[in-house]
């Protein structure tokens, strides 16, 4: 698990901090001292996009109807829009993971806080009870769910670390709603605006659920820095959602879509230049 770490002055223990620099090998600095250059039109970094491929390793997630694996689908669909994110120049892009491996929630909340990602994408394709239910949707996080089939697919999702083995303890409920609380408005803001604009750039281009814009405590949107959002391509347990994530040009036409939403959004959140 990634954790940051303070770095102590190691091996300075009793040197005074006004001991002069030559007691250190440098020479003593004679003359004025003059401010370090600055280079006009210099363009602030590019964005950072995280995205995270769901499920992974040991865990499949959903299985589809004809046995196709959510874990798959998801990563082949990150990889795409990873690929059209980079082959813009507008962005640079981290992914959680590019291989079938295993990784726990709280460790891709920390890689994403680790690479000081401007945004965090979840790509997600999971199944209901109900196999009639089609279309894309998009969430957020909230301390309670928006309505019984999205708390059920939060119960789900969280539910991933089972696959971690018994000695490994999540996040329990009321740590869950601790950190839900911690999450700063601006930050509730941006995942806002992201969800929006997911929907919109979905709309007449990838099928939508009926009210597609939900939220839930969902334990992979919990950062409290990054605007965070859990796109469901569709679902593996509706046939023809899984028909269509099984083709590469439909993933294309999903990545598309994404990248369209994250254009609109960094274009209109203050704070972050895309160039």
């Amino acid at each position: 698990m990634l954790t940051r770490r303070i770095m102590a002055f190691g091996g300075l223990s009793g040197v005074s901090l006004l001991t002069p620099l030559t007691a250190f090998g440098r020479h003593p600095v004679h003359g004025k001292l003059h401010a370090p250059a600055v280079h006009r039109g210099a363009l602030p970094p590019k964005p950072l996009v995280m995205l995270d491929p769901g499920h992974g390793g040991k865990d499949p997630g959903a299985i589809g109807v004809s046995g196709t694996y959510e874990k798959h689908i998801a990563e082949a669909a990150a990889s795409e829009l990873s690929r059209q994110l980079l082959v813009s120049g507008q962005y640079r892009v981290a992914m959680t993971r590019s291989e079938d491996r295993f990784i726990p929630l709280e460790g891709r909340v920390e890689l994403a806080q680790h690479h000081q990602a401007h945004l965090f994408i979840s790509m997600h394709a999971d199944a209901l009870h109900d196999r009639d239910v089609r279309g894309a949707s998009v969430y957020t996080l909230s301390g309670g769910a928006s309505d019984a089939q999205t708390a059920s697919l939060a119960k789900t999702e969280n539910s991933a670390d089972r696959f971690a083995g018994p000695a490994f303890h999540g996040m329990s409920p009321d740590v869950q709603q601790i950190l839900a609380s911690l999450v700063s408005e601006e930050t509730r803001r941006g995942s806002a605006h992201m969800a929006a604009s997911v929907v919109n750039s979905f709309r007449n281009r990838i099928g939508l659920l009926t009210h597609p814009s939900r939220h839930a405590a969902f334990v992979v949107l919990k950062s409290s820095e990054i605007p965070s959002v859990l796109v469901e391509m569709g679902f593996m347990s509706n046939r023809l959602d899984e028909a269509a994530l099984r083709q590469a040009v439909h993933r294309t036409q999903v990545a598309s879509a994404m990248k369209t939403a994250i254009d609109r959004y960094f274009a209109t959140h203050s704070g972050v230049m895309t160039g």
